[in-house]
């Protein structure tokens, strides 16, 4: 009897099953490899992704294990499935039950296998799924048990048929439903593998120690671009389509480059450059025209840059190359900051110099290999004004809260050694009154119309 029977005879032999002691064995073959194959999953999920958080070349090996575990799970019921399948019929024992469970859990396996490779692909963080693509899932889980009814039924037959004998004409040609789907999935599939593979690529190359980030980020681009070239070219010629064509569609290409995509060509060109001449890494501190933060992100089009306040900014790579760009961080990250101070005239000049100095350097983020620097800038109309110079290397972490740290521990050493701080302070005449002023301010007289 084939193995995709009709329903009735797939009844009868399972009710015949009933009244044979195989019945038991194969039950027992169906428990014991499911709890094996989930229980062997679950522990090479755990042990592998353990590693994948630790450094060095264990973590490497480990790589991809941990999210592949759901699909490590049916895969290998299946395969001691098959195992207890072939041993029971050595014995000359039915297998029948085995042949409903082997394309229960093939069914499983395939829709954990493509949920996978989605969310491996176009999950972002590989965490958050949107609502389309979750949907998709839930048709292609819808459709996969589809097919396994139908296949359990020995209806499939009969389906491959229908589209197989249903043509649709295009232009001179004549083409089957079932040549279009077929051409369809195997299109799908391989550039599906090759995102896949290109995004596994890039996640091991961006743990590789010793290699510059833009290194690292122009062979995973690069890498990326083969696979999918590679994908298309291996289904156009598993579709029937000559690879000749390639030539007039890349003349097309070209035409369309020269008049209308020459901007989008512009970015991808300079993407490569900015990871090349390596002007930008990724963690750099930048500012460009009005926008500012430190890059988390050069792709081929454009480069993301995130501020201190969380925002986000989608700057296009040509930009980048063709303007100004101030790098906080590109030889070096030591960036120097002031914030000025005044005090009264009265007030010893170089204890004061010396006290803000020490001062400033109680802050930890100031660097302490370059010392503070204390200018006396300048005299102003309340007081002495005092430039106060010191240096950071993490820019990253902003500018504002050092500066707030440094004024606060200016203020505190102030005053605790009793150091005014001056401020304006001014007395105005009403016309027709005159008060007497008070020592040590100004008399503003308003003058009469």
């Amino acid at each position: 009897m084939s193995q995709q029977q009709p329903l009735f005879n797939l009844i009868e032999d399972l009710s015949g099953d009933l009244r044979d002691p195989s019945l038991l064995w194969q039950l027992a073959a169906i428990i014991a490899s499911v709890v094996i194959g989930f229980g062997l999953a679950r522990v090479l999920r755990k042990r592998f992704g353990r590693h994948r958080h630790q450094a060095g070349p264990t973590g490497v090996l480990g790589f991809g294990v941990e999210s592949f575990g759901r699909v490590m799970a049916p895969l290998s019921v299946i395969g001691l499935l098959a195992l207890s399948r072939l041993l029971l019929l050595k014995h000359h024992y039915h297998v029948n039950l085995l042949k409903v469970a082997l394309p229960i859990f093939g069914s499983l396996a395939v829709i954990r296998f493509t949920f996978y490779l989605l969310r491996r692909v176009f999950a972002r963080n590989g965490r958050t799924i949107s609502t389309t693509m979750l949907a998709f899932e839930k048709v292609f889980q819808l459709l996969v048990w589809l097919g396994f009814v139908l296949y359990i039924t020995g209806s499939w037959n009969d389906v491959l048929q229908f589209l197989d004998d249903t043509i649709l004409p295009f232009g001179k040609y004549k083409v089957s439903v079932a040549d279009i789907l077929q051409a369809t999935v195997s299109v799908i599939v391989l550039l599906m593998l090759a995102l896949w593979a290109g995004a596994a690529l890039e996640e091991w190359l961006m743990k590789v120690q010793g290699m510059h980030t833009n290194l690292r980020v122009v062979m995973s681009r690069t890498a990326r671009a083969v696979l999918i070239l590679v994908a298309v070219l291996m289904s156009l010629s598993l579709v029937g389509i000559d690879l000749t064509v390639l030539s007039v569609f890349g003349g097309a290409l070209g035409v369309g480059l020269g008049l209308g995509l020459q901007k989008i060509a512009s970015n991808y060109v300079s993407g490569f450059v900015i990871l090349l001449d390596r002007s930008l890494t990724i963690g750099d501190m930048i500012t460009v025209d009005k926008y500012s933060g430190r890059v988390t992100q050069i792709n081929t089009r454009y480069t993301v840059l995130q501020s201190l306040d969380g925002m986000e900014s989608i700057v296009p790579n040509e930009m980048l190359v063709s303007g100004a760009v101030q790098n906080s961080s590109l030889s070096n990250s030591l960036v120097n900051i002031s914030t000025k101070v005044s005090v009264a005239y009265d007030t010893d000049v170089d204890f004061v110099i010396q006290l803000l100095s020490e001062a400033t350097l109680t802050v930890e983020r100031v660097l302490k290999e370059k010392s503070p620097s204390v200018n006396l800038s300048a005299f102003g109309a309340d007081g002495l004004e005092l430039t106060v110079s010191f240096w950071i290397n993490d820019p990253e972490n902003g500018r504002g809260g050092v500066t707030s740290d440094v004024n606060r521990a200016i203020w505190r050493a102030l005053k605790q050694n009793n150091i005014s701080v001056p401020f304006p302070q001014r007395e105005m005449r009403i016309l027709g009154s005159v008060p007497t002023p008070l020592a040590g301010q100004e008399s503003t007289t308003v003058p009469k119309e």
